[in-house]
């Protein structure tokens, strides 16, 4: 099973909310919910969810399967790299994805899969999956957590939605068939010195929220809001749950899009590698990101300029490397 523990959680610091206590609580169990999410992603933007709902025999699967492919040689692996999908489908090797405003590569390979029942028919900017002829079951088990961590996502952000004062179903529309991504990435082990003690430079994620289950590995880490790095680790059982800029520039700054990064192990554990499987909750290309007018005061103008998210995809895409 691939999670991490740690002598010191970090969780002493990041709420562990129970998601059941929101999907299946009394009105009080809900609203506490609500309030401590919509909190905590105003101060930090990261929380840890646990009951949320995916089968954990599927998460050992998923990592299990992730591995396999990850292990095949390389001219196989780069039968399933499409240099017209920007990465956003099928396999991108090492080195090709660097943070925005950085020039070096981050030290990782990684495989993208999208929405498994979507057609052009309901998303015309939908693209096609990219599916592995070695391994079915690795195309069956993305297929399926794909479904299961994107029910997660809509329940957090219904309670978004409470939170800001919207309808609870003000993202159903837009996340309904939208652009939604499962990444599994893998960093190799260190063979020699690296050149920067980083695996993945400091970045925020593009989209509205993105969710994490475990990792095989130690590495990930938020910058604090005193600029100290610290440690976030999954307990077994939890989902580690973080605003994104989408939601950042809808909200204008209201809920936080945290820095973070990924570091080398110790010296000692260069030999083994690194994997992690987060879900990019996107909504369809046409949404406005446009600040809501909830969040717009004299006092907290408008801070960014009206994009929609397919604009701001695009925009990002190219900042990090994967779009010309």
């Amino acid at each position: 099973m691939f999670l991490i523990f740690t002598e010191q959680s970090f969780f002493m610091n990041i709420p562990v909310l129970d998601l059941s206590l929101f999907t299946k609580g009394n009105d009080d169990d809900k609203a506490n919910f609500v309030s401590t999410l919509g909190n905590t992603f105003e101060s930090i933007g990261f929380v840890s969810i646990k009951n949320h709902g995916i089968d954990e025999k599927l998460i050992t699967d998923l990592y299990a399967v992730v591995e396999e492919f990850f292990s095949m040689p390389t001219d196989i692996k780069k039968r399933y790299e499409i240099e017209n999908l920007a990465g956003q489908r099928g396999y991108t090797s090492f080195g090709k994805e660097h943070a925005k405003g950085s020039h070096n590569a981050d030290l990782k390979e990684f495989f993208q899969f999208g929405q498994p029942t979507s057609s052009k028919d309901t998303n015309p900017d939908i693209l096609t999956n990219v599916q592995v002829a070695e391994n079915q079951l690795f195309n069956n088990c993305l297929s399926a957590s794909f479904l299961q961590f994107e029910k997660l996502g809509s329940y957090i952000l219904q309670a978004i939605s409470i939170y800001l004062g919207l309808p609870s179903n003000y993202f159903d529309d837009y996340i309904i068939d939208g652009n939604s991504i499962i990444r599994a990435i893998h960093y190799p082990p260190i063979v020699s010195e690296p050149n920067s003690s980083i695996r993945a430079e400091q970045h925020e994620d593009i989209n509205l929220i993105t969710l994490l289950v475990g990792a095989s590995s130690e590495g990930l880490q938020i910058l604090s809001k005193n600029n100290i790095w610290l440690p976030i680790n999954a307990a077994s059982g939890e989902i580690v749950v973080n605003v994104g800029d989408m939601l950042q520039r809808l909200t204008n700054n209201k809920l936080k899009s945290t820095t973070h990064r990924v570091v080398n192990p110790p010296r000692e554990k260069w030999n083994s590698s690194r994997y992690s499987i987060p879900f990019f909750l996107h909504p369809v290309s046409t949404m406005s990101l446009s600040c809501l007018p909830s969040c717009i005061s004299e006092e907290n103008p408008s801070s960014y300029i009206d994009y929609t998210a397919g604009e701001y995809l695009d925009e990002r895409l190219r900042e990090i490397g994967l779009k010309k």
